[in-house]
This record gives structure tokens, sequence and C-alpha cells, in this order.
């Protein structure tokens, strides 16, 4: 029993560092065990400092995330920096747009870097220094609980602060997509602001490498028909590319070879 406990933790922790964050209940249904055992687990290993508790599961301890962010911006870098020249391309100068958080999302701040006239409003801290040193660029920044793993700027406030604009683009990215067409995350938090940028913008740009596709998130964003463009490097799912042409989502592809 104990060899099954400690297999589960290595699991849990590989987890955590894969994705950053994990959920009880999307732990208990991976293992097939109950919440308690699950919650039991998260205590132990947090007693040990390997995790640190949130609300619904558990996050990997503050120095730890910030090394595994920075890790997350190398893997794929070529593939994010090909998507984020491809966003840009779709949008024109003197247009107004919300920048989410998320690695590919600061890939696009990059390559926007050419651009003028743009209003831009984020919930990324990243991108909101990277962007406000350039006066041709106006930059609003959502108030709310910044997440210190990365800048992200979270939580109802961030939510209601969107809900105020309404502009012509949206530049999201997500945790996970699966082949029902969902878009997933980890953070209920950092869903509730991408709904509210999903609802207050005229075209939606769903930005994603390939390696999205073989991960899972508990939390529904949104559905890929409420989607404008989908922008990746490659799409493997022939299933989601042919929900995308259902849906009248432009699905551009940097590159048709799996990298």
């Amino acid at each position: 029993m104990a060899s099954e406990t400690s297999e589960r933790h290595r699991e849990i922790l590989e987890l955590a560092r894969l994705h950053n964050r994990v959920t009880v209940d999307a732990l208990a249904a991976h293992f097939a065990v109950s919440v308690q055992t699950i919650r039991k687990d998260l205590n132990q290993l947090c007693d040990q400092r390997q995790l640190s508790r949130i609300h619904g599961g558990a996050t990997l301890p503050s120095g730890v995330e910030n090394l595994e962010y920075e890790a997350r911006r190398r893997i794929s870098a070529e593939a994010k920096d090909a998507i984020g020249k491809a966003v840009a391309a779709l949008i024109p100068n003197d247009a107004s747009l919300f920048i989410n958080i998320g690695t590919t999302t600061e890939a696009v701040s990059q390559a926007l870097l050419d651009h003028s006239g743009l209003m831009v409003v984020t919930n990324n801290i990243n991108v909101a220094n990277r962007m406000r040193v350039y006066p041709r660029f106006e930059v609003v920044i959502a108030g709310g609980v910044v997440r210190p793993s990365d800048g992200g700027v979270v939580g109802e406030a961030a939510a209601g602060f969107f809900s105020q604009f309404k502009v012509d683009y949206a530049v999201i990215g997500a945790s996970a997509l699966d082949e029902e067409g969902a878009l997933l995350d980890f953070d209920y938090r950092e869903v509730k602001v991408a709904q509210a940028i999903i609802a207050n913008a005229r075209h939606v740009i769903l930005v994603s490498d390939q390696g999205k596709f073989n991960r899972t998130a508990p939390v529904r964003i949104a559905r890929i028909d409420q989607i404008g463009s989908f922008v990746t490097d490659h799409c493997p799912s022939e299933r989601f590319r042919q929900l995308c042409t259902d849906a009248g989502v432009e699905l551009i592809e940097t590159s048709r070879e799996p990298r």
C-alpha cells in the first residue's frame, strides 16, 4: 500500500511539473480514487513543501513555478515565434485588442512590436512590460490578483474589467485542446477572465502549439465554434480540423508537418 501511495505521489508531482498545477477532482478521476485520498496526498506533499495548496488543488511552490514558466517559454519556442508572426499578420495597425495570459500570447505581443497605433488591453504583466515602452501603443492593464507563477492577473475583478471594453481582436491561449472541440484550462479564475475576453471581442484568435492536443485540463474555457481564427504550428487531429471547417473557423498552420 505504501509503495502504491509513493507511486501516486511521484505521478502527481510529474503532472504538477507538466501542467503547473493539479486539481483534486481531476486527480481523483485520473487515479480512480476518492477525493479524500487525493486531498490526503496533496496535504502530505504540501507538508513536504513539494507542492503548495490552492483552492481545489495544488500548485508548484512559487520559486519552482517561476522556473517552470521560464522553461515553458523555451518549449516549442520556434513554433511559438512563427505563430506570433502569423497572428501579427492578421491584425492591422490602429486596432484595439485583448491579449491574454500564456507564453504563446507573449510571442504574439513580441511580433506586434512593428505595428503602430494599437490599443492593447491585457491581464498579462509580461505583455504590458514589453509593449508599454513604445509610445505608439496604448497599453491598458487589468486589475486583480497577480498570479506569482507567470504574472497573470486573474479573478472576478479582472473579468469585470474586460467587460468594460469592446475591441476588434482578442488573442487567447489554452492549456489543452480536446477532440470534442473544447478549449481547457486549470485555473477557474483564469477561465473567468478568458470568457470575458471572448465575449467582448469582435474577432477571437486562438493561439496554440500542437503540444496542447496531448494535454488535459479540467476547466472549460469555450468551444472552438466561439473562435474566429485558430493559429497553430500544426493541427494533428483530423476531427478537430473538421470541427474548425464545420464552424467556419479560419485554421492557419505555420507548418503543415509535425515537429
